[in-house]
């Protein structure tokens, strides 16, 4: 199998393919509050913004100054936040020159930004449709008039109801194992499960959700697998990094999602933006991104594939990397002059005495955050 399938619909919904190749939150009442931080890569700010359905924690990343480029927003998946999804993927050297030109707002679920607090027992955890309304919230705070999304799974289904419901504001998706439908009852009943386990406990995970959320994430894992990744995703998800009754919340809100309700060949009811799905070929999610692609538009939507993984951002961080500078180039936002002197370095093959962005390094386990 390539590495990479990259695959369009035609008018007859075939595929094609296109190319082959080898901090506890303020009460409601309290105004914003920012927290300044830095890591060994680059500069963060912590920051809670204030919604119609509670308060949001948001980490933004990147550029300071608006270079007239659109801002990037993130949106994790179930069982994780910004810095065990994407932290790690942003420290990638690639992702690290390109946070030199974009700004990237991070967006935390309610609850599950590090060092959370238990939400309290009359918070009434927002739907999928409201956590969208939440990106909103955040869009006004820093005064962002377009973006591009990044979401992964949950993240990547609500970043889609945004884009439906505001496509003046979006001009790319750039979705991770999405889905489109509402969820199954086989879904739907193995989640009820992992709620009731998560609502009776209060600092581990059971065993099957610990399963459940490393199958979510990588899929079936062999031998084939990196080890020492999946080991450390094991460790935080046996329960120490989370808050069970926050998590439970979120879950339930998932599987209540709503069907997107997009429609092939109906430009009333589809994405007006360029949006790229991708999905790892382990992933237990790719029948899901398949029915998506499906009920796009062919002109303004990809579908893409990695082989040999599951959880591309970490197992794949070059390809994913390789992939969003492909996509941004596509609507429209070429590179500075600094990256092209880069890429015309590369090229030559001459990256002189600095390793710190020689793409043949890759992603290890040390850079990931989750680790300690």
């Amino acid at each position: 199998m390539s590495d990479i399938e990259l695959k369009n619909i035609d008018a007859n919904g075939d595929p094609f393919v296109i190319n082959n190749q080898q901090h506890s939150p303020p009460s409601s009442s309290s105004s914003n509050m920012t927290i300044n931080n830095c890591n060994n890569n680059n500069n963060q700010e912590s920051i809670y913004v204030e919604t119609d359905y509670g308060p949001i924690n948001v980490v933004r990343i990147g550029a300071r100054e608006h270079s007239g480029k659109p801002y990037i927003i993130t949106y994790h998946d179930i069982g994780l936040n910004f810095h065990s999804n994407f932290q790690a993927f942003f420290n990638y050297s690639d992702m690290k020159l390109l946070l030199e030109s974009f700004c990237v707002i991070n967006v935390n679920a309610p609850g599950q930004e590090e060092n959370a607090t238990i939400l309290s027992s009359d918070f009434i955890f927002p739907t999928m449709d409201q956590l969208a309304e939440q990106v909103d919230s955040v869009c006004k705070y820093f005064g962002i008039a377009n973006f591009i999304g990044l979401g992964v799974g949950a993240g990547a289904n609500i970043l889609a109801r945004y884009a439906l419901k505001y496509p003046e504001l979006v001009d790319g998706l750039f979705l991770i194992h999405p889905t489109s439908t509402q969820s199954s009852w086989t879904e739907w009943l193995y989640q009820k499960m992992n709620i009731y386990y998560l609502s009776s406990t209060v600092q581990s995970f059971s065993q099957s959700m610990q399963d459940y959320l490393l199958w979510h994430h990588f899929g079936i894992i062999n031998e084939d697998r990196n080890r020492d990744l999946i080991q450390v995703y094991k460790n935080y998800f046996s329960g120490k990094n989370h808050i069970p009754r926050n998590l439970a919340l979120f879950l339930d809100t998932f599987i209540r999602r709503t069907d997107l309700n997009i429609e092939r060949g109906n430009r009333e009811q589809n994405f007006k933006c360029s949006i790229l799905i991708l999905c790892g070929s382990q992933s237990p999610h790719v029948d899901d991104t398949v029915n998506m692609n499906g009920r796009l538009n062919p002109e303004n939507s990809t579908w893409m594939k990695l082989s040999g993984c599951g959880m591309v951002l970490d197992e794949q961080p070059h390809k994913v990397a390789e992939a969003f500078r492909l996509f941004i180039q596509g609507i429209g936002y070429a590179l500075t002059s600094f990256e092209r002197r880069r890429s015309s370095r590369q090229q030559n093959g001459d990256y002189g005495d600095d390793d710190e962005y020689d793409t043949s390094i890759r992603m290890h386990i040390v850079e990931n955050p989750i680790q300690n």
